[in-house]
């Protein structure tokens, strides 16, 4: 398993499930939802939207934005929530190996 390698594609497709988004409202909505620790660069997030919808993930359509403008808005496919619903399994395994290893703060154990 290679939790981290994959984080950024598991985060966009978690975001997707909320519904349809361009990529600017991926990368706010990323950063809202983790309380600004996760700032997601654009020279990362628009390789991950491709490579996505290159597995067929995710799909793209060409809409007019709220600000009127023309944008790419991405959306879930069957597929890309099968991939989610696994990629939210082994992370909760990867979390739960490192919780385990790491156990109680140091502090803690004084």
């Amino acid at each position: 398993m290679e939790p981290l390698h994959g984080l950024l594609d598991m985060l966009v497709l978690r975001t997707l499930v909320l519904g349809p988004l361009h990529g600017y409202g991926i990368a706010k909505l990323i950063l809202n939802n983790s309380n600004e620790a996760l700032a997601i660069e654009f020279g990362s997030l628009y390789p991950a939207l491709k490579r996505l919808e290159l597995k067929g993930w995710i799909v793209s359509k060409w809409e007019t934005s709220e600000h009127n403008r023309p944008a790419k808005y991405y959306r879930l496919t069957t597929a890309g929530r099968k991939r989610l619903r696994r990629e939210h399994l082994e992370w909760r395994e990867f979390a739960s190996a490192i919780a385990r290893v790491m156990g109680a703060a140091p502090e803690e154990q004084k």
